[in-house]
């Protein structure tokens, strides 16, 4: 256990555990979103159970490491269409079917916001909410499917399995910190769930890919969705009718311009 406390391994932590935050960033917001279809007492204990989950997950990985570099042998005979040609592991077929998962799931949750109730729930006095052992398998499958990811990256980066192991627990502590606030910023703003949604569907069809043999770069989706939510903090400040103030001014809007009137 001293050896986390060298210099070399204290520098592994922090960047690990930072980097943990990154990729855990859509967890959270599949964990929030999955959550919403609670009722509003019980959404608090299913994030805190969902993210201990994941906590769990990850650590269980880490923990049978020859195990998963077993993954990455073939087991699937080459599948030959046209140029595409590529023989699945264990690895693949976990993100590939983890992908096409949330995929439907995102497309499905996208749906709901859209269409809003069926004609038969608007009628009901309560509105129907899904239950919360339904949730939490799902939130058990894709935590399987985002833990891969997590670990590997771990994997790479540290060479201390108990660095590895406190990154991923300090990485959690993190989320729980922030996954309610977070949860409720999406909560409250339907263009910025629908956005979420749109994030997952992307993250989705990355893992499709990345099951089948390609490779998309992690900058490349960090950065869309950075831009995307950029571009809606922009519209969400449009909407109060709060101008941005782009440059200093002393006068007036209608006093700045000679012109102005005219």
């Amino acid at each position: 256990m001293a050896e986390l406390f060298t210099a070399e391994n204290l520098v592994a932590l922090l960047t690990l555990t930072s980097l943990e935050v990154v990729l855990g960033i859509d967890n959270i917001v599949f964990i929030a979103i999955l959550c919403a279809r609670l009722p509003p007492e019980r959404r608090e204990s299913a994030r805190r159970i969902g993210l201990f989950l994941a906590m769990f997950a990850r650590i269980a990985l880490l923990l049978m490491m020859g195990w998963l570099a077993g993954l990455t042998t073939p087991i699937v005979p080459a599948i030959e269409i046209g140029e595409f040609s590529h023989a699945f592991s264990g690895r693949d077929l976990i993100l590939a079917l983890g992908g096409v998962f949330l995929v439907g799931k995102a497309t499905l949750e996208i749906h709901h916001k859209l269409e809003g109730p069926s004609g038969k729930d608007k009628h009901d006095a309560k509105p129907k909410h899904a239950e919360f052992g339904g949730i939490l398998t799902q939130i058990v499958l894709l935590d399987l499917v985002f833990s891969l990811d997590s670990v590997i990256t771990a994997v790479g980066m540290a060479r201390s399995r108990y660095v590895m192991v406190a990154a991923v627990v300090l990485a959690v502590v993190v989320m729980l910190i922030f996954s309610g606030k977070i949860a409720d910023f999406i909560e409250r703003r339907p263009t910025i769930k629908i956005l979420a949604l749109s994030f997952l569907l992307m993250i989705g069809v990355t893992l499709v890919v990345e099951g089948c043999g390609g490779h998309v770069s992690k900058g490349y989706i960090y950065f869309a969705m950075a831009f995307s939510l950029g571009v809606e903090m922009l519209n969400l400040r449009m909407r109060k009718h709060e101008p941005v103030l782009l440059r200093d001014s002393h006068l007036p809007r209608d006093e700045e311009s000679p012109h102005a009137s005219s």
